[in-house]
């Protein structure tokens, strides 16, 4: 009975002990997630009245926190009696076997550093990449969001834009518009340069510099192709390509040029 007593006793003693702990390890971790809330809302105020980049607020933002709360939970295992020095070693075990099965995710999050240190674009650029074009919504920790001009959003794994190809649309002000518009064979090829050099000058979108460019491309099968090269602003680039193309249609036929279609002639010998 003598011995029962003293189990009781160490064990009201360890309850009292590490029941304290345990409560305050609880009330530590629930105050240090409310004042991280409150430092990362601070931050991105700060960061929002600054000139700093778009493409590095959410991310800055969310890395910040995520430190902060892997501080958090290891003082709070620390307030609890665990040994940090074993629970490091265990946590730098489990981080190599996690990091081996979640190497894509790793590579994306390497990417979206990438992406951010050497900015190959930023939020708001027009970009195309790994078979998708839009507008870049968000660069994020391993995503990039991107807009499509019919409203789809695509997200990005950052690991196959910082090492694949990307085209930037939005890198240069000024954009060139190319055509190439067929006349028929025995049409006036002076006559057509003249028309379409009307037709760009009576578009103000057009820029005068560089000059647009007329000149005869190809000698087709079926037609004789003009290229055609003009600049514009970035902004202006696929209405002034949509409304050449119609005004060409229209034009060339009240001028007498025609637009020829792929035509083949059979000749039937007589055995």
């Amino acid at each position: 009975m003598e011995q029962v007593n003293i189990y009781m006793e160490k064990a009201g003693e360890l309850a009292t002990t590490y029941g304290l702990r345990f409560v305050g390890a609880i009330v530590a971790l629930i105050l240090g997630l409310w004042i991280i809330s409150i430092i990362v809302r601070s931050i991105r105020k700060v960061l929002d009245r600054g000139k700093m980049d778009e493409s590095l607020k959410p991310f800055l933002t969310s890395l910040i926190s995520w430190t902060l709360k892997i501080l958090l939970f290891i003082s709070v295992l620390g307030m609890m009696g665990i040994q940090m020095t074993s629970f490091i070693a265990i946590i730098g075990a489990a981080g190599l076997a996690i990091g081996m099965a979640l190497s894509g995710t790793l590579q994306n999050f390497a990417g979206g550093v990438m992406i951010l240190l050497f900015k190959p674009f930023k939020v708001g650029d027009f970009i195309s990449a790994q078979g998708f074009s839009g507008s870049v919504k968000s660069i994020q920790i391993f995503n990039t969001i991107l807009n499509t001009p019919d409203k789809q959003t695509i997200i990005i794994p950052n690991g196959g834009l910082a090492t694949g190809s990307v085209t930037n649309f939005s890198t240069e002000p000024q954009r060139r518009v190319d055509w190439t518009f067929g006349i028929g064979y025995g049409d006036d090829v002076d006559k057509a340069k003249k028309v379409l050099m009307k037709l760009i000058n009576e578009d103000e979108r057009i820029l005068k510099d560089p000059e647009p460019f007329i000149a005869v491309a190809e000698l087709g099968d079926s037609s004789v192709n003009l290229t055609t090269r003009v600049w514009v602003n970035g902004a202006d680039y696929w209405g002034v390509f949509f409304d050449m193309n119609e005004k060409v249609y229209k034009t060339f036929a009240k001028e007498g040029l025609n637009i020829p279609y792929p035509q083949m002639d059979v000749h039937v010998s007589q055995g």
